[in-house]
């Protein structure tokens, strides 16, 4: 019966390096790829296509969402869990793995190429916390790491896999040539949690709301974002189109303010408002709009039904930049 193996492919050099490896001893390969709000599969599919190889795309935002919120292995500069992460997607491919009959699981990891995760001992953790780890290789390192069930059993040949660490790619690079590979992702970005930008917006969503919807992270992606209090924040359009996601992404309970009569922003004021803090939404909306600087301005403001025009002076620039978070 042929041997088969689930990959965990993102769609970089080094996961489809890895794959490519493993083809080579003619083993039936099935990638998998993870989506949640802070990374989604698209470089995966158009790996898999490359390769030839089924993909199977599996949405854990649930998990890993209330990952998130306490990693036991903390962060990394940013907001970005890398070991936990790593080892939830490890036990949901496992868990897929069974359900396929496969033999092992393989990643394109690298020893040494990442400070956080990819160290022997991270590698170690991530595979243990997977509950796989006796089945889980990983091919571009394999020979600088202890043999696994797989290689043991004769099912992958140890000595044609490799022994690549470290942060230079010239081995990736000359490895991907001589498989005539040209396209590829780059290995940077992917994941907004390693953003510092979008990880000081979740820090504030975190900090401030206990449970919430997945809604509130789509808000994270797009506009300005500014706490007004501890129960209230707003997000500001910066064109355009963040003004119709914005729109789109509007629930019941929320505040939404326009200009009346001046080109401007849509601005959504999100938890718990006080009337300071609509009335301080419907200064910043005027300061991010066309009307004159000093000039008392209206503001259409909606909550539900009820529609209320309110007469506010722009917001001083210093004064909001000091809400902007």
């Amino acid at each position: 019966m042929k041997v088969r193996a689930l990959s965990l492919l993102s769609g970089g050099l080094d996961s489809i390096l890895a794959v490519r490896l493993i083809q080579d001893q003619d083993i039936a390969v099935t990638g998998v790829s993870f989506v949640t709000p802070f990374f989604d599969a698209e470089r995966a599919r158009g790996a898999a296509r490359g390769l030839g190889v089924p993909l199977v795309v599996v949405d854990f935002t649930e998990a890993h969402l209330s990952m998130l919120k306490k990693p036991r292995y903390g962060y990394g500069k940013n907001m970005n869990p890398c070991i936990d992460c790593h080892a939830l997607m490890l036990r949901e491919a496992g868990r897929k793995m069974e359900e396929m009959n496969g033999d092992f699981l393989f990643t394109g990891e690298v020893l040494g190429q990442r400070p956080m995760s990819q160290t022997k001992q991270s590698l170690h953790i991530v595979a243990k916390l997977s509950g796989y780890e006796d089945v889980i290789l990983r091919p571009l390192s394999a020979k600088l790491l202890p043999e696994t069930q797989p290689e043991r059993e004769g099912k992958v040949d140890r000595s044609r896999l490799l022994d690549i660490q470290g942060r230079g790619r010239k081995r990736q690079i000359a490895l991907a040539e001589s498989y005539g590979i040209t396209s590829y992702a780059n290995p940077a970005g992917g994941c907004l949690l390693t953003d510092s930008g979008f990880s000081r917006k979740l820090r504030d969503l975190f900090d401030h709301t206990g449970d919430f919807p997945v809604r509130d992270v789509e808000l994270l992606k797009v506009g300005r974002h500014f706490r007004l209090s501890p129960g209230a924040k707003i997000i500001v359009g910066r064109n355009q189109g963040e003004n119709r996601v914005i729109q789109d992404l509007s629930r019941e309970g929320d505040v939404i303010f326009r200009m009346q009569h001046v080109p401007g922003p849509l601005v959504l004021l999100v938890g718990k408002p006080d009337e300071e803090s609509i009335r301080l939404a419907a200064a910043i909306c005027a300061r991010y709009s066309d009307a004159p600087t000093g000039e008392p301005a209206a503001v259409r403001c909606q909550a539900g039904p009820a529609v209320q025009s309110l007469t506010v002076v722009p917001a001083d620039p210093r004064a909001v930049e000091e809400k902007l978070i």
